[in-house]
């Protein structure tokens, strides 16, 4: 059986959120739904959906806030629903990370529409939180613009592969990848090597960028599976 894609829906409004469960759960999306912000940000971390909803005036938290702090530690795509037309209140949102926003009133068809766009667009195009990265108070910062890695303040020399497949696992810091994954996203269909290869390749690296290589903090293993990112974004 096919596992249904899970939908974070983080609204304050009953009958709305109802409204857009249904629609959404006959359109064969698993919804989860979050009354506050709060609940919001833990169902966030606990459910790893693949999309959230969230609107903007939450009763304890303010939407802005609640994308700001799951932009901290996911880059899990947020459609905004907002009452709010004003292109500079628009524009802000998707200053703090949104992906995309739904102005209210709007048609269920239209939302769905939204959400599938997304989807498939973040699929396609995995893209790291920043342009600079930086965990653990700066121990490491990962600068894609400059294609450098540092280090408590050291560059680290990254063989190419190295550097993809570091970039694949901090692009979805929470996912856990498997080894064909890994070769699938960063090495892509040119790699000529076998499975394995890809544990050298993470060896290699964490002996470069952990402190202690045999209890990595950046690059966990995940037995019987493969890998995952572990680093807690500045």
């Amino acid at each position: 059986m096919t596992r249904k894609t899970k939908i974070l829906l983080i609204e304050d409004e009953a009958s709305l959120a109802e409204v857009i469960r249904e629609y959404l759960a006959a359109s064969g999306y698993d919804v989860i739904t979050a009354h506050n912000g709060t609940r919001g940000i833990d169902l966030a971390r606990r459910e790893e959906p693949a999309l959230i909803l969230l609107d903007l005036m939450l009763p304890d938290l303010p939407g802005e806030e609640v994308c700001t702090a799951i932009r901290k530690w996911s880059r899990v795509p947020i459609i905004m629903l907002t009452a709010k037309s004003q292109e500079e209140d628009l524009l802000s949102g998707l200053g703090l990370g949104a992906d995309d926003y739904v102005t209210k009133p709007f048609s269920p068809r239209q939302l769905v529409a939204r959400i599938a766009a997304l989807l498939r667009r973040s699929s396609e195009d995995p893209t790291l939180l920043s342009n600079r990265m930086s965990y653990q108070n700066g121990d490491l910062v990962i600068d894609t613009l400059a294609h450098e890695i540092w280090k408590s303040g050291n560059k680290v020399s990254l063989t190419p592969n190295e550097y993809k497949i570091l970039l694949a696992l901090a692009c979805y810091p929470r996912k856990v990848f498997t080894r064909a994954e890994l070769i699938e996203i960063a090495l892509g269909s040119d790699y000529d090597g076998f499975d394995r290869g890809v544990d050298s390749h993470i060896k290699n690296i964490r002996q470069k960028i952990e402190t202690d290589s045999k209890a990595p903090q950046y690059i966990r293993t995940v037995h019987g599976i493969g890998y995952r990112f572990g680093g807690d974004v500045d």
